[in-house]
């Protein structure tokens, strides 16, 4: 590796941090759902495919390259989502994420009947996510939750 090269990587890894380290990172919005898709029914599980729809307030740009995340209805298990991908955030607009849910039927079926008579519920996903931006990348715990209008007498 040629020494010029090595000396602007090295301090790409130290001025990067502190040019970003001073704010505070916002969350992103949940917009919407689109494109809900049912790829595959059986006794055990399902396959949902569905866009989710999020705003990224930060004046900066990331990439998502991975997530590994369990996905709760109201406090029962819903189903879980391991993708690898490349989904690029831009700054201060909206970003769709592509989700494949592997979803458990049991429990579906178990918790199915209170949650179609509410009007709320609560949707919490736990589990990690791979962020990064020009081509370094980390791990972060993702624990979101979110209460979404629900209603099938609406």
């Amino acid at each position: 590796m040629k020494p010029r090269l090595l000396i602007v990587m090295l301090a790409w890894m130290f001025v990067y941090p502190t040019l970003t380290g001073c704010r505070e990172p916002k969350d992103f919005v949940f917009k919407e759902i689109r494109n809900v898709d049912l790829e595959k029914l059986q006794f055990k599980d399902a396959i949902l495919k569905l866009d989710l729809v999020y705003y990224n307030p930060n004046n900066f740009g990331l990439e998502l390259k991975r997530t590994d995340v369990d996905i709760y209805i109201d406090n029962a298990y819903f189903g879980k989502s391991v993708q690898d991908l490349q989904v690029k955030i831009p700054k201060r607009d909206d970003f769709t994420l592509p989700v494949e849910v592997r979803v458990d039927m049991k429990n579906l079926l178990i918790n199915s009947i209170s949650t179609l008579l509410k009007d709320n519920v609560e949707i919490r996903i736990l589990g990690k996510a791979k962020v990064g931006k020009a081509g370094v990348f980390k791990t972060f715990d993702v624990d979101y939750k979110t209460m979404q209008q629900f209603s099938i007498f609406r």
